[in-house]
C-alpha cells in the first residue's frame, strides 16, 4: 500500500508540466496556423556543396540517426545489466524496443523462413527508423521554433514581440487592433498594421513530411527486394519480368500459347513492382504531412486539451506507417526469394 504514491514517476511530472505550460501558452499567446509548404525550409544561405543546402529535414534526419544510437546504446547496456542481474526481462523502453523487435522477428520467421536471418534487420532497421521520424512531430518545438524570416505580401506572415533578450515569437494581432487598422484610427492596431511580418523557418521538421526521403527510401527498399531475388534465383529471377524464355524459340509458342500471355503478364510485373516505389513513398509521406497538417490546425482552433487527444492519434498513426512500410519490405522480400512457378521447377532439376 505504501508504494501507491510512487506508481507514477518522473514521467508523469513532466507530463504534468508540459500540459500546465500549455494551456498557460494557450491563453496568453494568440495561436497561429504555422507556414505549411512541400518542400522542406533552407536553414542556410549558402550551399553545404555543389547545389545542397542544409534543410530542416536535414537536420531531422541527423537527429533520428542520435536517437537510434543512443536506443542501441541503451538496449545493449541494459541486456547486458539483466544478464549479469540474474533476471532476463529488461524494463521501461528498452523493454518496450524488445518486444517491438521480437514481434517483428516473429512475423518475418512465419514468412520468409530460412531467409529470416537476411530479412529481419532490413524489417527492423526500417521500422525503427521511420517510427522514431513519425514521432518527432509530437515533440514541442518541431515545425514552430526556428528562425524568423522577413515576408512581403499581405497575409503571409505576422508581427513579433520579443520574449526575451534575442529571442522573439511571432502573433496574431487581436481582433480590435485589427478593426482600428482598417477604420483608420491611429493607435497600436495601426502601428502593428505597419511593422514587418514574419514567418518562421522551422529548425526541425519532421523527417517522413519530406517526399525526398520517403522516396529515397522507397528507392532502397525496392531495390533491395531485387536484390534478394537475385541472391535467390540468379539470373532468372528477371525471367519474372521478362518471360522470353515462353516465347523464344517460336516453336515454343506453337506448343504453349498462353506463353505469349505469360509474357505480358511480365510485363505488367514489371510496371508493378516500380509502382511500388510511388505507393511505398506517397503513402508514408501522405499520411504524416495529413497528420502534421491536423496538428497545425487543431492547435489554432480549439483548446489544447483537445490537441492532446490528436497528439495521441498521431502517436497510432506514426506507429502504424512505421510498421506496415517494414512489414511490406518483409513480405515484397519473402517474395522475391520464394519460388516463380515453372522457373522455379525448372532451375530445380
Amino acid at each position: 500500500m505504501s508504494n501507491t504514491g510512487k506508481g507514477c514517476g518522473p514521467g508523469c511530472a513532466i507530463m504534468l508540466v508540459a500540459f500546465v505550460l500549455g494551456l498557460v501558452a494557450f491563453f496568453t499567446i494568440s495561436p497561429i496556423l504555422p507556414h505549411i509548404q512541400l518542400p522542406a525550409e533552407t536553414l542556410t544561405t549558402e550551399p553545404l556543396f555543389g547545389n545542397v543546402y542544409l534543410t530542416s529535414t536535414m537536420v531531422a534526419m541527423l537527429l533520428v540517426d542520435i536517437v537510434i544510437i543512443l536506443l542501441a546504446v541503451a538496449a545493449s547496456r541494459a541486456i547486458k545489466k539483466a544478464m549479469n542481474g540474474g533476471y532476463m526481462v529488461p524494463t521501461g523502453i528498452t523493454g518496450a524496443i524488445e518486444a517491438l523487435l521480437e514481434v517483428i522477428h516473429n512475423l518475418t520467421e512465419s514468412t520468409a523462413g530460412k531467409w529470416t536471418p537476411r530479412i529481419f534487420p532490413w524489417f527492423a532497421a526500417i521500422t525503427l527508423f521511420v517510427l522514431v521520424a513519425n514521432w518527432m512531430e509530437l515533440i514541442p518545438g518541431v515545425d514552430s521554433v526556428g528562425l524568423l524570416h522577413e515576408v512581403h505580401g499581405e497575409g503571409e506572415g505576422y508581427p513579433i514581440k520579443e520574449l526575451v533578450p534575442g529571442v522573439n515569437y511571432i502573433y496574431e494581432p487581436r481582433t480590435e487592433h485589427k478593426e482600428e487598422a482598417q477604420t483608420g484610427e491611429l493607435g497600436s492596431g495601426a502601428e502593428e498594421a505597419t511593422e514587418p511580418l514574419y514567418n518562421v523557418i522551422p529548425f526541425v521538421r519532421v523527417l517522413s513530411t519530406d517526399l525526398n526521403f520517403t522516396v529515397g527510401l522507397a528507392l532502397i527498399a525496392v531495390v533491395m527486394v531485387q536484390v534478394y531475388g537475385v541472391m535467390s534465383h540468379g539470373g532468372r529471377y528477371f525471367l519474372k519480368f521478362f518471360a522470353f524464355d515462353k516465347v523464344i524459340p517460336p516453336s515454343r509458342v506453337a506448343k504453349n500459347p498462353l506463353g505469349v500471355i505469360d509474357l505480358g503478364v511480365g510485363f505488367l510485373e514489371l510496371i508493378s513492382e516500380i509502382s511500388k516505389i510511388l505507393s511505398f513513398s506517397f503513402r508514408l509521406f501522405g499520411n504524416i504531412f495529413a497528420g502534421s497538417v491536423l496538428l497545425f490546425v487543431i492547435g489554432t482552433l480549439v483548446s489544447v486539451v483537445a490537441q492532446w487527444l490528436f497528439l495521441g492519434l498521431e502517436f497510432f498513426v506514426g506507429l502504424i506507417q512505421a510498421v506496415v512500410f517494414g512489414m511490406l519490405t518483409m513480405v515484397f522480400m519473402s517474395q522475391a526469394v520464394a519460388g516463380h512457378g515453372s522457373h522455379e521447377e525448372e532451375g530445380a532439376h
